[in-house]
């Protein structure tokens, strides 16, 4: 399988997987593949920069860029745990006291729903959800 980033006549850009680069071009020959945004099917292959491997400056595969972003999120997780007081599922509750100013501004983090992160987000309370990778031990 091959991700082509693709764009059609309106220069819109999307993603496709493809079994390989004739699947593509036959596809493409027959009108099948769409645009998602507008539903236009003059669609072509936009240019690419590989995804390289900055250590060694080979190719990533897809278990690789799995395998990178897993180290990624499990890096932010032990920086966030380091810096930041955990508040357990009192986030929205502790994140509301320090936005209007009733405790001290501090970095926290928590759990909340995603119904408590929509009304956070409506009050202009500033958050960001996280990934949550389990302990690789």
């Amino acid at each position: 399988m091959i991700l082509f980033e693709l764009r059609c006549g309106k220069d819109h850009r999307f993603d496709a997987w493809f079994r390989d680069n004739s699947a593509f071009d036959l596809q493409s020959a027959h009108g099948l593949i769409a645009c998602p945004s507008c539903g236009d099917t003059d669609v072509a292959k936009a240019p690419m920069a590989p995804r390289l491997n900055k250590a060694t400056g080979q190719a990533l595969d897809a278990p690789d860029v799995a395998r990178a972003l897993r180290q990624a999120l499990g890096e932010i997780r032990k920086s966030v745990e380091a810096h930041c007081d955990y508040v357990g599922d009192k986030f929205p509750e502790e994140a509301r006291k320090i936005h209007y100013g009733e405790n001290e501004a501090r970095p926290i983090y928590g759990e909340a729903t995603q119904d408590e992160a929509k009304e956070l987000a409506e009050e202009g309370i500033t958050f960001q959800p996280i990934p949550w990778v389990a302990d690789e031990n």
